[in-house]
């Protein structure tokens, strides 16, 4: 079995290790919250850690299983689970992860002499950046329309294009309420797998995709995220062990936090307005993809692409990692808020209609 898999903590501090439990918590929170498997945050958040990218994205997605089965029960127990989209999305998924893993070998090869890790990590923070900047800025300028034609839904643009082509066959999904193109499924599928077995990312694709060309609502799209996450992540996991890229220390850390955080994450879309929660989520990406990357300038000097000051390292790391968590913990503290705000206003409630004998009216 792979050395680096049957590791022990020696190499893992108190600090380090407080701070991965930590990186769970927070990914927990916009998980359940956003159904993104909160990846975006966590990888990073590994790497920032001197953590090589192929190493985080392995032990993430071995992680993001466990998570994603707790979320999406939590998810499931309020109707919010199309299980039947997500088994239509899983088809192609799959084959997105196995190709990704095959991809992740190739790049990590790169730099087999250095053993530092630039390779993966320079071609992770790349796809990393490209693909989920294109996700929050699209998501940041339908909100700014939505706001100024007073209209909170999420734009149907894409939605009524396709279902004017009208790609049969079609299939209706009774819980999202929508009717959508198997194609269109199929290719959402592959390009949520690939991303997820890339970057640990799958759900800034297929949320997106669900909102914005299936037309299914946040709350639904949050869920059958985390229901297919389930899957790939299983697939993930086993693919990513076959190379040895499982780091199980990590995983089981990330795990400890975020069994608290996805509770909370996915009490917080009962009571928060979908609006804020496209807000929240589409600018916590941004602040994620800034801070990958002020830290490419690293990967690209080990690889000798790029020349500077050695020195310079530890200051773009620092600050990589500040914005990060300025991000992360931003976030997750807006969704706290909002829980808080509900729970308090619940007990109010609650409160208000519990009359005492003494204080009933006479009849």
């Amino acid at each position: 079995m792979p050395e680096f898999l049957l590791g022990s903590f020696h190499d893992l501090n108190l600090i380090e290790m407080a701070q991965i439990i930590m990186l769970g918590f927070i990914g927990g929170v916009l998980s359940g919250f956003i159904g993104s498997g909160g990846a975006f945050f966590m990888t990073p958040g590994m790497m920032n850690l001197g953590i090589p990218g192929n190493i985080a994205v392995a032990s993430n997605i071995t992680h993001k299983f466990g998570k994603a089965m707790i979320g999406a029960r939590r998810h499931s127990e309020m109707g919010h689970v199309d299980t039947k989209l997500a088994t239509f999305m899983l088809i192609t998924a799959a084959v997105g992860i196995s190709l990704a893993v095959w991809v992740m070998k190739l790049m990590g090869a790169m730099d087999k002499e250095g053993g530092t890790g630039a390779g993966a990590n320079l071609y992770i923070s790349v796809v990393f950046v490209v693909v989920l900047a294109i996700v929050s800025i699209s998501m940041l300028r339908d909100i700014m329309r939505s706001r100024k034609a007073e209209d909170s839904r999420p734009s149907q643009k894409i939605v009524n294009f396709l279902g004017r082509l009208h790609l049969p066959p079609m299939i209706n999904f009774s819980v999202a309420d929508v009717k959508v193109s198997l194609w269109i499924i199929l290719i959402c599928g592959l390009a949520t797998g690939y991303l997820a077995g890339t970057i640990g990312v799958g759900g800034f694709i297929g949320v997106p995709a669900m909102i914005y060309v299936f037309g299914v609502s946040a709350q639904v799209a949050a869920g059958t995220e985390l229901f297919l996450a389930q899957f790939m992540g299983a697939w993930g996991a086993l693919n990513y062990g076959l190379q040895g890229m499982v780091d199980l220390r990590l995983t089981m850390l990330l795990f400890l936090g975020s069994l608290v955080g996805i509770h909370l994450g996915a009490y917080g879309t009962k009571v928060v307005r979908e609006v804020i929660i496209r807000l929240v989520t589409s600018c916590i990406i941004l602040l994620c993809v800034v801070s990958r990357a002020i830290n490419m300038p690293v990967y690209l000097r080990q690889l000798g692409l790029l020349e500077y000051n050695p020195g310079l390292d530890s200051r773009f790391a620092m600050a990589s990692k500040a914005l990060l968590y300025a991000s992360g913990i931003g976030g997750a503290s807006i969704i706290m808020f909002f829980v808080l705000k509900a729970y308090l206003h619940r007990r109010q409630v609650q409160a208000s209609l519990l009359v005492s004998p003494e204080k009933a009216p006479a009849t």
